[in-house]
């Protein structure tokens, strides 16, 4: 049952107090101008209630973008996101949902709105560091987000709305859903030819830099990402296990990498001779933080003669032999550290010998 109940404001102007009482529900209340609309809202309301539909929405007309962003950042974002890089990119979306909508009431934030903010996604160079847009060079054309990088900041902005529908009750549904986004090229698969691999594997070997070479061993041998190498601490290593165990992953998970072979003998080596003392495998000269190795990494490229190749390519090659050599995707999947099959399909083409001789078995089976 609804009741409407007239008020006299300080100024002498009239408000209308709508109070829904409704058995199961608790009691809803909302206050109007107008007392049409307040009418509206109590029919609304109540019917929804009675369907049981209803979910609390004032404060969808109360609260901001900017302060659903905020909230979300102080106390979802630490939860949910332990990787310090996927937290950082994480909050660099909702920072920039937050200066092109913040000012919005969360009723505002509509299909309509998104979709030109997806064109300016779109059409406009990525920020530095300081809030900026990257200046081109002098000649070129500025560099624009890529369809998947649009992709991401929806990404980040969806699940921060549906915690807002199924946690805060503070709106009644995602308009992220209703957002058709860029579409994403497929996912490149570059990896190292035979001769590649051993030009290249000379070239580290012959590196000013010592850790260079088994840095490379490592991630060909167990498929894991930069940061998860050069973030890697004595204390995950189990040389007698034959495996080091990553406590912190991008998808926020624990992963085991197999220590096996070259790369085993590798790191025990270096935990024999370990002449710095640092927590990390591959320290810098300090022993406070990982070292870096992108200037070494380009000059063994350059030695190897290899183009068109990037140090996550690394991770592509070790996938790629995974299928080659008769892993199912499932395998490659897991040993890479994916939720999802959708990331490691790109490899499926590489396993057609092994599908091919799994299918032969079968008929050979069913038919002699």
């Amino acid at each position: 049952m609804a009741t409407i109940v007239e008020r006299i404001q300080k100024d002498g102007s009239l408000s209308y107090k709508v109070v829904v009482r409704v058995r199961g529900y608790p009691t809803a209340t909302a206050s109007f101008d107008k007392k049409s609309s307040a009418k509206i809202w109590a029919q609304q309301t109540e019917v929804a209630m009675r369907e049981g539909r209803y979910i609390k929405t004032p404060e969808a007309r109360r609260k901001t973008l900017a302060d659903m962003v905020d909230r979300y950042i102080c106390t979802v974002v630490p939860v949910r996101h332990k990787n310090p890089t996927a937290k950082r990119k994480v909050v660099k979306h909702l920072l920039w949902w937050k200066a092109q909508l913040g000012e919005c009431f969360i009723t505002d934030v509509t299909p309509a709105r998104l979709i030109e903010c997806r064109d300016v996604l779109l059409s406009t160079p990525p920020l530095n560091s300081i809030g900026k847009p990257f200046e081109a060079k002098r000649g070129e054309e500025p560099k624009l987000r890529s369809p998947s990088t649009v992709v991401r900041y929806f990404a980040s902005l969806s699940v921060m709305f549906t915690t807002a529908v199924n946690e805060w009750e503070w709106v009644r549904e995602n308009p992220v859903e209703r957002v058709r986004k860029p579409q994403e090229p497929r996912g490149r698969v570059r990896f190292l030819s035979d001769s590649e691999r051993d030009a290249l594997l000379a070239a580290c070997k012959k590196s000013r830099n010592p850790y260079l070479y088994p840095i490379v061993v490592l991630t060909l041998s167990t498929g894991a990402r930069h940061g998860e190498i050069m973030s890697i601490e004595w204390k995950n290593v189990d040389l007698a296990r034959n495996v080091i165990v990553l406590d912190v992953t991008k998808n926020g998970e624990r992963r085991a990498l197999p220590l096996v072979g070259h790369a085993h003998e590798l790191i025990a080596e270096l935990s024999r001779n370990r002449v710095i003392v640092s927590k990390y495998v591959f320290p810098r000269a300090d022993g406070k933080k990982p070292m870096h190795i992108q200037k070494e990494w380009k000059r063994a490229l350059a030695a190897a003669g290899i183009e068109d190749f990037r140090f996550h390519d690394l991770r592509h090659t070790a996938a790629s032999y995974l299928a080659m050599s008769g892993a199912t995707i499932a395998e490659i999947a897991e040993v890479l550290g994916h939720k999802t099959l959708q990331m490691v399909k790109r490899y499926a083409h590489l396993s057609e010998q092994h599908t091919t001789a799994v299918v032969a078995r079968m008929n050979k089976r069913m038919f002699g």
